[in-house]
């Protein structure tokens, strides 16, 4: 594995891990942890691909992170990575990150030969955080990131409370998840800036994956129902026995997923 370093629109490094060789894959993780959350998938796929991993910014190790974050701001560092590709590309996001990809693909379209785009939590009819943004937010300040993680579990990606009691129970998860709160709860924050209503992707005419499991939080399906109505070129596929987490569940159904969606754009 070797690292890849672009200069965004603000002159900010960004860097991504470059693995395996072939058609190029560009990953963008989802929230709560960093590009290694999706070693499992990308283990399943270097064989056969290169899989580019951006380390969004927000979620480095001690992170300085810009209040208010922008969506506008990821979409650019990940075009700045895509720049540094061959076409064709397939960007792959994954919950936060799949909103930021698919900004990227409004920003620059010709970048991307497709996108495959896992349970993106996207504002189609109301916002993802709201009222619960703000009590998160709110606990972060007074110092207490695992209230505020324990708040965007429950009442933003809205899993059942007690399987929430059941992850904040164990203290190694409560560390990871603490680690990680300031930029969870800016990325919230961002997806809601961006508000209600999704007709700009009306025109993305790019084709266009949308995956969900049939376990997931049923805001999170509407949400991919909303938007795969609005987009011209998109299908959905839905991962049976899976959540909002088959990356680490189920990482090589997810990888072959990839796979054929990856067969179809990036001329293989």
């Amino acid at each position: 594995m070797t690292e890849l370093l672009a200069s965004s629109d603000d002159g900010r490094p960004i860097a991504a891990l470059d693995d395996g060789s072939g058609p190029n894959l560009l990953v963008v993780h989802p929230g709560g942890g960093d590009a290694a959350t999706w070693d499992g998938v990308t283990r399943y796929l270097t064989d056969n691909f290169r899989v580019v991993r951006i380390r969004r910014r927000i979620y480095v190790p001690e992170a300085d992170i810009a209040l208010p974050h922008s969506m506008a701001i990821e979409a650019a560092d990940i075009v700045a990575v895509a720049d540094l590709l061959e076409s064709p590309v397939l960007l792959v996001g994954h919950s936060s990150g799949a909103v930021a990809a698919l900004e990227a693909a409004l920003l620059k379209p010709s970048a991307f030969a497709g996108l495959f785009l896992y349970e993106p939590p996207v504002p189609t009819k109301e916002l993802i955080a709201g009222t619960a943004g703000a009590r998160a937010r709110a606990a972060l300040d007074r110092g207490d990131p695992v209230e505020a993680m324990r708040i965007h579990m429950r009442d933003i990606v809205r899993m059942p409370a007690t399987v929430v009691d059941a992850m904040f129970a164990d203290q190694r998860i409560r560390a990871a998840f603490s680690a990680y709160a300031a930029a969870q709860i800016a990325d919230d924050e961002a997806i809601d800036a961006l508000g209600v209503g999704i007709d700009r992707f009306a025109t993305l005419e790019t084709p266009t994956t949308l995956v969900e499991g049939d376990l997931s939080p049923a805001h999170l399906r509407e949400r991919l129902a909303d938007l795969a109505a609005a987009l011209p070129n998109a299908r959905i596929v839905t991962l049976t026995g899976q959540g909002h987490i088959a990356h680490l569940a189920a990482p090589d159904t997810l990888a072959d997923t990839i796979r054929d969606m990856a067969g179809q754009v990036l001329r293989l």
